[in-house]
């Protein structure tokens, strides 16, 4: 199936390469907006699979208008888009429900599969945002223990903190898609944790997928 895609952006030419990039990859583009106010009106009113999101707009900041669309429609699957690689944007983006993050810079074909990558219920970061990642969890400090976990729980969770996405650890273990997304359902209600970015995080406090 064909992911529907909504594309926010206060600067037009920026918008229109974006969004001829996803339609050149196959991807359909069902609207675009400028600000975040308009964002969540489109997002509540076209359901797209997946928002590609700015963060410094003019109304309504990325941040907020993710937190917004999230909220009001749990499933939907935002990416962020812009300029900013500093450590409060990219947690606040995470903490409002983002499952991607990436930087303006990234070349066509890197968004295009970064859609893909998100629109599949994975999570997903450009290679500069990934390293600041690694650099928080590595200086977190480490509680010993987790929540009790079952075998399967706790391979896949060390594939998760070693950064493999469903597809990959699917393919390791040799098990489908669906039931890896069974077990990471499974394992972010035993964390007790909003998204797979703060499963890594828990993970990788206690050490695990070094």
């Amino acid at each position: 199936m064909t992911l529907r895609v909504l594309v926010v952006d206060d600067h037009p030419l920026f918008r229109q390469g974006v969004m001829t990039a996803l339609l050149d990859g196959g991807i359909d583009v069902v609207g675009e907006a400028s600000g975040g106010l308009a964002a969540v009106e489109l997002a509540a009113r076209l359901l797209p699979d997946v928002v590609v999101m700015d963060l410094n707009m003019p109304d309504l900041g990325g941040i907020e208008a993710t937190q917004r669309i999230v909220t009001a429609r749990p499933s939907a699957r935002v990416l962020v888009l812009t300029m900013f690689e500093d450590d409060e944007s990219l947690f606040a983006a995470m903490r409002a429900g983002a499952r991607g993050y990436l930087v303006k810079s990234s070349r066509p074909e890197q968004i295009v599969d970064a859609v893909r990558v998100v629109g599949d219920g994975e999570a997903i970061f450009s290679p500069a945002v990934a390293t600041r990642l690694l650099s928080f969890f590595a200086s977190a400090p480490r509680p010993s223990t987790l929540p009790e976990l079952t075998g399967r729980e706790r391979e896949i969770a060390h594939l998760m903190a070693a950064g493999k996405g469903n597809a990959a650890i699917a393919r390791e273990l040799f098990l489908s898609t669906k039931t890896v997304r069974n077990h990471v359902s499974n394992i972010l209600r035993k964390l007790q944790v909003a998204d797979r970015a703060q499963a890594v995080h828990r993970a990788r406090q206690a050490g695990w997928g070094g």
